[in-house]
């Protein structure tokens, strides 16, 4: 696994998958693909500062398409947003959560994401 850019919340990682990350079909294993949701979300929130990073209770994954062969790259192409949502005696009343799919949003004209991020300082 490569981190190729992070920021605080936010870490853009890949994996070239290999033989040991397929299954008997020789495609990407569901697995591999867990573990990557695992380990991303570990990291977004050691991006944050954080040395520990908490404990998972939870662990999701929806699967939309055969994820790859050996050889083949395989990236992170969707967006997560979560919602906490308290009373004011802070007591937890809902939760909420968005899973958006954006590789191809990420390639529209109209984008002001140059824009949007931060300039290094001169």
């Amino acid at each position: 696994l490569r981190v190729t850019a992070a920021r605080p919340g936010v870490v853009n990682f890949e994996l070239p998958i290999e033989k040991h990350h397929t299954n008997r079909l020789n495609i990407l294993h569901g697995g591999t693909i867990a573990s990557m949701v695992d380990l991303g979300g570990s990291l977004a929130v050691a991006s944050r500062g954080l040395f520990a990073t908490g404990v998972s209770t939870d662990l999701n994954v929806t699967y939309l398409n055969s994820g790859g062969k050996i050889g083949d790259l395989i990236r992170a192409t969707l967006a997560y947003t979560s919602i906490n949502f308290h009373n004011e005696k802070q007591e937890l009343v809902a939760r909420g959560s968005h899973t958006k799919y954006v590789s191809f949003a990420w390639k529209d004209p109209n984008n002001i994401v140059e824009e949007m991020s931060p300039k290094p300082e001169k």
